[in-house]
């Protein structure tokens, strides 16, 4: 693991970016406390299933109802 300042961070940042892509995760830090972890980004592989929420959740039949007191305030009507 590799570590780098802020300030470090700035100025070679490019290079910080080819030590994750080589498989090297990086921790930036400021005043000696880690702030963030650089790592390579890995893409879900698996796609998502249509449907998946099916029965867990309820819309009201009203939902896109507009409603006239909130179009006052929002409109100034």
């Amino acid at each position: 693991m590799k570590n780098a300042t802020v300030q470090e961070a700035k100025a070679y940042l490019l290079e910080l970016i080819e030590s994750v892509l080589e498989g090297e995760d990086v921790v930036i830090s400021r005043e000696g406390k880690p702030l963030l972890r650089l790592v390579r980004y890995e893409a879900e592989l698996e796609p998502r299933t249509l449907g998946a929420w099916e029965g867990r959740v309820w819309i009201a039949d009203d939902f896109d109802d507009e409603s006239e007191e909130i179009n006052a305030m929002f409109y100034g009507k």
